[in-house]
Parts: structure tokens; C-alpha cells; sequence
């Protein structure tokens, strides 16, 4: 069989498993998921040594991409806890959304269902395995998964694990409802975008490199986010030890990710006293600042800002800073340069927080807050497949609700149309 018909088949056995997994029930698929992180700790020496061939065959890329790649022991039991929240979560299937009675005696109910089958095409980071699959079978979707060739031996094992405790835990949940395709060859996901009688919709994770080129090859309905320009504005009205403190935490917890903040705005009445403090605390950290001319001249040892610099995701411990006049500047800049993923405000003023978050059109919005909650742990959605720039279907951190879709059923005693 050639690498084309194995990933065609994998895709239909994908297919031919969903019916099942979407009626199993509650109980079976908690069972499921806590087998699965039982066998995560279970496997953990397994799992690291696994990861640490991977890091060796990725010597010299950067700091952020080994960043993602790397699974330490803590972010192993990260896994497996997460499949327990996911555990403990409300079953989104069958939740009646809305209903009401028509006067002719028609009950009807807006009920969730899954999706049915996802594709999930991601880089780097192997956790992504473990939480797409816990989202996937508690959502009742199959999935079908194609991870970065950088993260192979990590991935496979992690779906053969997490397979294994789905077959012994169970025998309502078919096997085929976790399917990894199991090649590095980029051609499989070329096969797997053109699969659209099997798969219902495509979620990427990665670069925007990569998106775009999903997005322009698939025959399936893509949820996208092309990148993460985040920005936190720092009001004439802010409390700049809290605009301190979440600054560098939006820069520097962890950069390589996409709800870090890549642009700092100032307002100019602030920026005399506020420059220089954060530029001390950043530089103290090991960030680059890149900034405009009005802020060279609080700070003139930093780098001058291009206009490249304000639309680029660094992933990395840089960080561009520009002054603006007001809110409404702020605002404009964002329109501009952002990409929809996240953005914040500092103020003391709850009508200038008001006015910034109607204008801003972000898929989260946050006042006095970091943007390294965009997440779907943080959201409490247990665990996240992506988060999505789309208008449609889903925005934002997607769990377990984003992972279904509804459909009407009507309860009747004998109506019909005149």
C-alpha cells in the first residue's frame, strides 16, 4: 500500500469510527481519559527519552522552537493532568443550548453534537498530541493528527500510549477514533487536505508559513490563526506598578508563544516616567527593545523600530515600543498592526477601558490583565485544541463547547404543514 492509500485509509477508518465514539458515553469516555493519563506518568522515563532523540536530531535551531519542542517531566505531568480536568469537564454532547414551543404544540431543541471527524496539522510541540486527542474523544470528534516531523518519535509515542489506554479502558470507543499519521513525508498532508469526504474541518497549529499554506491547499474548512501580534497599551490613567508587573510578564514568562505581547504603547503623558522603568526591568531580563523616535529619546540606547518591526511575531525576547496620543491611537495602531489574538489595556479609567474594548476587534480582550490568559487552561476550559482568529464557527480559545456544533430536534404529536 503506498503512503497515499495509508493516509486515505486511516482518514476513512476515522470516518467509520465517529458514530460510535459520538454516542459513547460520559462515563466511558472519563474512563478513557484517565486510563490515558495514568499511562502518561505510567511512561514517563519512556516519553523523555523519546523527546531528548528529538531535541539531538533539532541541534541549533533557536531557543523558542526547542522551547516548544522540549517536554521536561513537569510538562509530561501537565499532560496527564489536563486529560483529568478535560475528565472532570461538562460533556458539551447532547447539552440542549436553547428550546422553546411553537403555537402549534412543535417542541424544539438546539441540542450539541461533535463536529464528527478533525484534522489537526501542528509543529513543535508534542503536548499538542495529548490535548488534541483528550479534547477530541470527550467532545466526541475522532481526530486525525499529523505532527511536525521535528517532534516524531515524541508524537508517536504519545498517541501509541494514550491509544493503548483507549483500548484497554474501553470497548465502546473504537481504536481508529485516535489516528496518527505516522510519516514526516509533507506529501501525507497533502493527501489529508484533500480529504474531504472523511474529515469535517482542519485546525492548524504552527507558523503562519504554515497556515497559509493549509488554508491555500485544503478542500476541508480551515480554523485559523495566522499569528499572534499581541499589544499591551499602558494608559495616562494606568497604575504603572500593575503595567510593570504585567508588562514583563507579557514579554518574558514565556515568548515563544503566541499570547505573548509583541508591541508596548504608551501613552505620552506617561512615557517620561514609564520608559525608562520597564526598559530597566525588560533589559534586567535579557529583551531587546526596539522602539520609535519619541521613545529613542527617553530611551536612546535602544534600537530604532522599522515598520517591519510592528507587524512581526518575534516568539522571541524582543519587544517594540511606540508612544501614542490617546486611546484612539492605541486603538488605530492595533487595527493596523495586531492580529486579532489578543490585546490589552492598563487604566485606572473604566470609561477608557470601556472605549478600548468596543473598538478593539481581538478574539480576547483584556482590561488590568496579562495576555498570557488567552489559553484555554486559563479560560477553564481544562485544556485547548487552538485559538481561532475566525469570525466564524469559533474565536478564541477552543474547548470543548468549540469543538461541537448543534443541531434541532423537533418533538411533535401529529403535526403537520397546512
Amino acid at each position: 500500500m503506498s503512503q497515499e492509500e495509508d493516509v486515505i485509509a486511516l482518514c476513512r477508518a476515522a470516518r467509520a469510527s465517529a458514530p460510535a465514539l459520538a454516542g459513547a458515553s460520559t462515563d466511558d469516555k472519563n474512563t478513557a481519559l484517565r486510563a490515558g493519563a495514568e499511562a502518561l506518568r505510567r511512561r514517563q522515563s519512556e516519553l523523555s527519552s523519546a523527546n531528548v532523540a528529538d531535541l539531538a536530531a533539532s541541534e541549533g535551531e533557536n531557543k523558542a522552537f526547542i522551547d516548544r519542542l522540549t517536554l521536561t517531566p513537569e510538562r509530561i505531568e501537565a499532560m496527564a493532568t489536563g486529560l483529568e480536568q478535560i475528565a472532570e469537564l461538562p460533556d458539551p454532547v447532547g447539552e440542549s443550548i436553547s428550546s422553546w414551543t411553537r403555537p402549534n404544540g412543535l417542541e424544539i431543541a438546539q441540542v450539541r453534537v461533535p463536529l464528527g471527524v478533525i484534522g489537526i496539522i501542528y509543529e513543535s510541540r508534542p503536548n499538542v498530541t495529548a490535548d488534541a486527542a483528550g479534547l477530541c474523544l470527550k467532545s466526541g470528534n475522532a481526530v486525525v493528527l499529523r505532527g511536525g516531523r521535528e517532534a516524531f518519535r515524541t508524537n508517536c509515542l504519545i498517541a501509541d500510549i494514550l491509544g493503548d489506554a483507549l483500548g484497554q479502558a474501553t470497548t465502546t470507543i473504537p481504536r481508529e477514533a485516535l489516528a496518527l499519521i505516522r510519516t514526516t513525508d509533507r506529501a501525507a498532508v497533502r493527501t489529508m487536505l484533500q480529504q474531504s469526504e472523511s474529515i469535517d474541518v482542519i485546525i492548524p497549529r504552527g507558523g503562519e508559513d504554515l497556515i497559509r499554506a493549509i488554508t491555500e491547499n485544503s478542500k476541508i474548512p480551515v480554523i485559523q490563526h495566522f499569528a499572534g501580534i499581541c499589544q499591551l497599551y499602558v494608559d495616562r490613567d494606568a497604575d504603572l506598578d500593575l503595567a510593570e508587573r504585567i508588562g514583563i510578564n507579557g514579554k518574558t514568562q514565556r515568548p515563544g508563544v503566541c499570547n505573548a505581547i509583541e508591541n508596548l504603547l504608551v501613552h505620552r503623558d506617561v512615557a517620561p516616567t514609564f520608559l525608562p522603568r520597564i526598559a530597566t526591568a525588560l533589559e534586567a531580563r535579557g529583551v531587546e527593545l526596539r522602539g520609535c523616535d519619541e521613545t529613542r529619546r527617553h530611551l536612546p540606547t535602544i534600537v530604532a523600530a522599522t515598520d517591519a518591526d510592528w507587524g512581526t511575531e518575534y516568539l522571541d525576547k524582543i519587544l517594540s515600543i511606540r508612544v501614542v496620543d490617546s486611546v484612539d491611537d492605541a486603538v488605530t495602531f492595533i487595527r493596523t498592526h495586531g492580529s486579532g489574538l489578543a490585546d490589552a489595556i492598563i487604566t485606572k479609567n473604566t470609561s477608557t477601558a470601556d472605549r478600548f474594548v468596543a473598538a478593539v476587534d481581538s478574539s480576547a480582550v483584556f482590561v488590568n490583565a496579562s495576555t498570557r490568559f488567552n489559553d484555554g487552561f486559563e479560560f477553564g476550559f481544562g485544556a485547548e485544541i487552538g485559538i481561532s482568529t475566525n469570525r466564524l464557527h469559533a474565536r478564541g480559545p477552543m474547548g470543548l463547547r468549540e469543538l461541537t456544533t448543534y443541531k434541532y430536534v423537533v418533538r411533535g404529536t401529529g403535526q403537520i404543514r397546512e
